[in-house]
């Protein structure tokens, strides 16, 4: 069998068919075989040795949820059985350190601990971080084969390790509403910023050079067996160890910056596998040593020694390619997947993702705004036209200041898990009467005598604070390359604002303080707006308000997104 393949694992039931593949002589036929608990076969498959590195590959029968079976791979007279596997929703759960942060690192962690023995039909997976120059056909490394979880071994591994407590989290809430046994696949690295977990067509797509990075020697060959195939079709060869190298633990934070390096040596092993759905948590930048007052940053800044990890991820790096790069991620990921599987993992993917969080409480730099609102394709909400069958944690009220492990990385993730339940529900699983998203604007009126902007939300509001500072209007001409040339020069919160015109100087934000909140609808006073509103903002700063006290929300206790 191939190495992701084990004892304890879930495989992914029906409607789909789960892809079992493993490697074997040239030539040779290898039956498999799924039995029951007394033995009996339940059914069988054969499939043919092929391809220049010896593999074989079969698609079992779509099977109910439940087990234990066992599965046995033959190949005259070698045989090897897996057993106490179940059927199940597989996830596949991927991006930096805050995905990677583990159980034993959140906000209740010793109760969240202890509970794991409530759970032994969530089981986990964890790929060790790994490289490589050329798309790989199976993991070198694993972290954490197939497991049952406990409390010790795995859950509590160590920090930033495994196993990743917004995965466990996310499953075993899924495992509580569906009541199905849940496979986590863990693939994450910190520091890392998204063009390493694409593909060389995404970097294309996105006009993103394919050997742009500061690794040096470790930039990437771009010359690999399968440059021009499907990843279903073929698989590079072996690698030697100039090409290749997994990496230790302690390395967990520091990723490479190199294009495609994590696509070709953590994804593309994966892509046979039959999934459910996927969960990413990506973009935030380094890890800064915790209780240090932190400037903005330069680039010299964001590669000194005072960052316990070395990638700036994607709120510093490219980050106006990212309304480009992740929808197109998303999109190559699941045709990948999709073809990979033999068609088994649906083309339209369920995709969640987690929108950033908070760094820096004082902040005049506007990167984190920027980077939450190309996280949904410049729409504000998903899904949407650009990214269908995805959904979004908004997190940015979940700020951790005196997390010991930087702000960067907040403790509660509690929050962010729930909050991907709902979308994995409703977008998922098709729960159409269930709130997954906080409430957003449909429509906004301006009364001009009055000097009053009416804003209408999807949903019904609770006003939990009226910060003066939360909604901006912007004044003066304005052009999205002026807003990109001229940045955001506010300080500390920001929530509300608006953007006026005079026609003759340059656009300004303004506060637009909130005058009255109703049920569906804000007002906002322009006193400082004598002329034609171009734009209105909201929530648009690194740190935009304090835990869980944004200005709005909706009665389900969803926090309204970031807007521009």
């Amino acid at each position: 069998f191939a190495s992701y393949y084990g004892d304890h694992m879930v495989l992914q039931k029906k409607p789909s068919g789960a892809v079992v593949w493993g490697h074997g002589e040239l030539g040779a036929m290898v039956t498999v075989t799924l039995s029951g608990p007394s033995g009996l076969i339940i059914m069988g498959k054969t499939a043919q040795v092929k391809g220049h590195s010896g593999t074989w590959t079969t698609v079992l029968d779509p099977m109910d949820q439940g087990g234990p079976y066992a599965l046995t791979a033959e190949q005259g007279l070698e045989n090897m059985t897996l057993r106490d596997i179940y059927f199940g929703d597989v996830w596949l759960c991927s991006g930096q350190s805050n995905m990677a942060m583990t159980v034993l690192q959140v906000a209740n962690a010793s109760q969240e601990l202890a509970a794991a023995a409530h759970y032994p039909y969530v089981r986990i997976f964890a790929a060790a971080p790994a490289r490589s120059d050329v798309e790989l056909e199976d993991l070198e490394q694993i972290d954490l084969p197939w497991s049952i979880p406990t409390a010790a071994e795995n859950l509590g591994h160590g920090n930033f390790t495994y196993f990743s407590a917004v995965c466990w989290l996310l499953g075993r809430s899924l495992y509580e509403a569906l009541g199905s046994p849940i496979g986590l696949v863990e693939v994450a690295w910190g520091g890392t910023p998204i063009e390493a977990w694409s593909s060389r067509q995404v970097l294309q797509a996105c006009g993103l050079p394919e050997d742009k990075g500061r690794e040096g020697p470790q930039i990437s060959l771009w010359h690999g067996a399968c440059f021009n195939l499907k990843p279903s079709l073929c698989f590079a060869p072996p690698l030697n160890l100039a090409l290749s190298s997994s990496t230790s633990p302690h390395q967990h934070l520091s990723g490479p910056q190199v294009p495609s390096v994590l696509w070709n040596a953590m994804i593309h092993p994966l892509l046979n596998m039959t999934l459910r759905g996927v969960a990413w948590y990506q973009g935030e930048p380094p890890f800064l040593s915790p209780g240090v007052e932190q400037p903005p940053l330069s680039h010299r800044a964001l590669t000194s020694p005072s960052f316990w990890g070395t990638g700036e991820a994607n709120a510093f790096l490219n980050t106006d390619h990212y309304n480009c790069t992740f929808p197109a991620l998303i999109a190559d990921w699941r045709w990948a997947f999709h073809t990979g599987s033999a068609g088994q993992t649906e083309p339209l993917l369920p995709f969640g993702f987690v929108q950033l969080s908070t760094y820096r409480h004082r902040s005049a730099d506007d990167s984190f705004a920027r980077l939450r609102w190309h996280q949904t394709a410049d729409l504000g909400v998903v899904p949407n036209v650009r990214m269908p069958n995805t959904f979004m944690a908004v997190a940015m009220d979940l700020g951790d200041e005196q997390s010991p492990y930087g702000s960067i990385h907040p403790r509660d993730k509690q929050n962010v898990a729930h909050r991907l339940l709902l979308g994995a529900r409703a977008v998922a699983y098709g729960d159409k009467d269930l709130v997954f998203q906080g409430p957003y604007p449909t429509r906004a009126i301006l009364e001009v005598t009055r000097g009053l902007l009416n804003v209408t939300y999807s949903q019904a509001l609770i006003c939990r604070q009226r910060d003066a500072q939360a909604f901006e209007v912007r004044s003066g001409i304005f052009s999205p390359k002026s807003y990109e040339r001229e940045g955001n020069t506010d300080v500390g919160f920001s929530l509300p604002q608006v953007c006026c015109s005079s026609q003759v100087s340059p656009c300004q934000w303004l506060p637009a303080p909130v005058v009255a909140v109703g049920s569906h609808t804000v007002t906002l006073a322009l006193s400082g707006c004598r002329m034609l509103v171009l734009g209105l903002r909201y929530a648009w700063a690194e740190w935009p308000c304090e835990y869980q006290a944004c200005p709005l929300y909706n009665p389900q206790g969803l926090p309204a997104p970031p807007f521009l």
